[in-house]
């Protein structure tokens, strides 16, 4: 029945494609889509036809007689917008529908062709409808006056971050040049039951947004491994086993970092040349140069015979179409659930499939937090996203894009447009005139007879193509061999001249370094270091770490694990058994030895991060990083009840600390963009809104109870 509600065109593309029947989530969005004037979000596994189940309904109901463009498909990737490049056209060519690609790397005549004559579906990233506002309002109502439907591709990708705020400001910002409305289609495979309420945000009209949910599950098979590291570098053991167990099949390993990458690359290919195996192995993360990152996309998806491996950070979690793949490898945990399940559907997409998982954990913390993660996945779980309230930051930006956009404006008209973008309803007039008063005075902007024009310095800031993104990119050189771009590296002082360094898959000896071209020329070599790179890892849900506890002091021996796996989970919880824990939220342990306390307290990133900061103005002597899950206290010279009294005692004057560790410290805002351009006074409400979290740790504080060992 529901095959016959499309139009004759897209019933003669399925039959063609001899597909046997509709996926669950594909007839549900057929019926909702062609029947309703609502926003929809289709929510499903990886590879479960979302792509189609939105285009189907979508070019069947839209009439493309009309001018102008029809279907607007916004993706948070370049490569996935070149991805979904063919599958789109191809569908569309049944309509005889125009589709164009519309990114920096993208054919600018084909844009310009698009621009005289308007139709069809455009394909395109946030940061290219911010360039076009910016620098071209003039086509953009041109383009999208008629737009009837705006397709988000991994939309979860955008929620709680500072790229779907900016992603919801410009969507609202899109609203006045269309004569209609625009329908808000959103595709995800880990939208959680706790984020339903922010990902219909992003539509700014929650009531008439509907959540179309296929919770069919896929069964996984999980092996989990432990090799102990006794160094930085991998164990040579772990690699061993890795190799044979992957050599003959086609597999995604994740190990968690870009440096981490090439490691694993290398090592895996030289263990393969000594035994005359096969050469395909690869890394694939941001700092590859993209036209290798697309040859080994295109290898994967198109090679049938051959197997191999590709060592990848998050840019092969997304939706990426590589085909499917044997197994998926994870060395070290996962930092949430949402990307052990976009990593996990990369595995079995072919129907009857399992998933499968290969773990290795090279300590014993890293196993304990994946056995909490595979625990809660199989719950259903997936951690709630923290939406920014008053996300003053990208407020900033927006006040320079509108008044570039409208070339100039007074500040009524600036605020008529903040107060009706859906990206801050939360923000009060006075906060955007304080703002908009220290961009005055930073010559960020300037006021002439009452109208705000971009000023001297803000000139320089918004005519740079680093203005239309809202996310950091390190400064980095550019690696070459024999003038053919291989990837990018952030220059540190390891990169010198006759060192050798480790670069998509392959080890490199540095002959030159131009410093004012930022460029390094390379050629083969035998032995090379890992590169370092910038980033930090994800941040961990509080959920995650008091699995961790449970799972610590549960008596279960969970499955999937083999013997070293299995040992070093005893041996940890050995460690813990002289502790008595009744209340898994409340109880906490706390180790006494010599002059030394450690405190465990299982809290998630942002809660230990605020803990830091309280310890660090009580200038107590302690060792403590964000991945850790405890605390080490040198000579003490109070009880651990009572620094947390005065760490509470901390908070009435709690802007003015931070205040004093900005000025002590600027590089504490460096995590936003967009920070270091705000008043210090707002400088310290985006610190308290998205760095910390002074409410559960207030929380913690007032509830935990000390466990000491019997």
């Amino acid at each position: 029945m529901v095959f016959e509600l499309l139009s004759e065109p897209i019933r003669k593309y399925i039959r063609d494609k001899r597909w046997e029947y509709l996926r669950p989530i594909q007839a549900a969005a057929i019926k909702k889509i062609l029947s309703s004037d609502e926003h929809v979000i289709l929510a499903s596994r990886t590879a479960s036809g979302k792509t189609e189940a939105a285009f189907l309904p979508i070019l069947s109901k839209v009439d493309f007689r009309q001018s102008g463009v029809k279907v607007i498909y916004i993706s948070p990737l370049i490569a996935l917008i070149n991805d979904q490049f063919q599958r789109i056209e191809d569908l569309c060519s049944y309509l005889d529908v125009r589709v164009t690609k519309w990114h920096g790397e993208a054919s600018r005549s084909l844009k310009e062709q698009l621009i005289k004559d308007p139709s069809g579906v455009l394909l395109i990233t946030p940061e290219s409808l911010e360039a076009m506002l910016a620098n071209a309002p003039q086509n953009v109502r041109k383009l999208f006056g008629a737009v009837n439907y705006i397709v988000i591709d991994e939309i979860h990708s955008f929620l709680g971050a500072d790229r779907g705020i900016q992603l919801k400001s410009i969507l609202a910002r899109l609203k006045p040049f269309n004569v209609g409305k625009a329908l808000i289609i959103g595709l995800s495979a880990t939208i959680g039951e706790l984020n339903y309420g922010l990902v219909k945000s992003m539509t700014g009209d929650e009531a008439n947004t509907k959540i179309l949910l296929d919770k069919a599950a896929k069964e996984i098979e999980v092996n989990l491994r432990y090799y102990a590291a006794v160094g930085p570098d991998l164990p040579s053991d772990l690699l061993n086993n890795l190799y044979l167990e992957t050599k003959d099949q086609k597999v995604l390993i994740f190990p968690n970092s870009r440096s981490r990458c090439e490691e694993v690359a290398v090592k895996l290919k030289k263990r393969s040349e000594s035994v005359k195996g096969h050469p395909y192995y690869f890394s694939h993360h941001s700092s590859i140069h993209r036209e290798l990152r697309e040859y080994i996309e295109t290898f994967a998806k198109t090679n049938v015979r051959y197997p191999f491996s590709i060592a990848c950070t998050s840019t092969l979690e997304l939706g990426i179409d590589i085909g499917s793949v044997d197994m998926v490898v994870q060395i070290d945990s996962v930092h949430s659930i949402s990307s052990l399940v976009q990593r996990l559907g990369r595995s079995g997409r072919r129907e009857g499939e399992k998933s499968k998982l290969l773990f290795y954990a090279t300590n014993p913390w890293s196993l304990l937090q994946t056995l909490a993660c595979l625990d809660l996945f199989g719950e259903g779980y997936i951690e709630p996203l923290r939406p920014a309230i008053k996300p003053y930051d990208i407020l900033l930006h927006q006040v320079l894009a509108y008044v570039k956009q409208f070339s100039e404006c007074d500040f009524a008209k600036l605020w008529s447009n903040i107060r009706t973008n859906h990206a801050f309803l939360d923000i009060e007039a006075h906060e955007l005139k304080d703002i908009v008063n220290w961009l005055l005075k930073t010559e960020m902007l300037e006021q002439i007879n009452g109208q705000l024009i971009i000023g001297v310095d803000g000139e320089y800031v918004v005519n740079s193509k680093d203005f239309y993104t809202v996310f950091k990119t390190e400064p980095a050189y550019k690696i070459l061999h024999q003038e053919r771009p291989i990837g990018e590296m952030p220059f540190s002082p390891q990169l010198e001249v006759n060192e050798n360094i480790l670069l998509a898959a392959k080890i490199w000896k540095i002959i030159d370094i131009d410093h004012k071209a930022a460029k390094i020329s390379v050629v083969p070599a035998s032995d090379g270091k890992k590169p370092v790179f910038s980033g930090s890892g994800g941040a961990v849900h509080s959920k995650i770490r008091e699995r961790m506890l449970e799972v610590l002091f549960e008596k279960r021996e969970p499955s999937g694990m083999v013997d070293d796996a299995s040992e070093a989970l005893r041996q940890l919880r050995r460690d813990f058994s002289g502790f008595t824990i009744e209340c898994l939220e409340d109880d906490r342990p706390v180790l006494y030895k010599d002059n030394v306390v450690q405190l465990y307290a299982f809290q998630s990133t942002l809660v230990n991060r605020t803990l830091a900061f309280f310890f660090r103005k009580l200038n107590l002597d302690f060792a403590y990083e964000d991945s850790d899950t405890s605390f080490t206290f040198r000579e003490l010279s109070q009880e651990l009840p009572t620094i947390f009294k005065l760490s509470v005692g901390l908070l009435p004057d709690l802007r003015t600390h931070i205040a004093d560790d900005l000025e002590a410290n600027p590089s504490s805002i460096a995590f936003s963009k967009w920070g270091e351009y705000l008043p210090v006074k707002y400088q310290v409400e985006l610190l308290i809104n998205k760095y910390y979290d002074f409410e559960n740790t207030l929380s913690f504080l007032k509830r935990v109870n000390l466990v000491r060992i019997n």
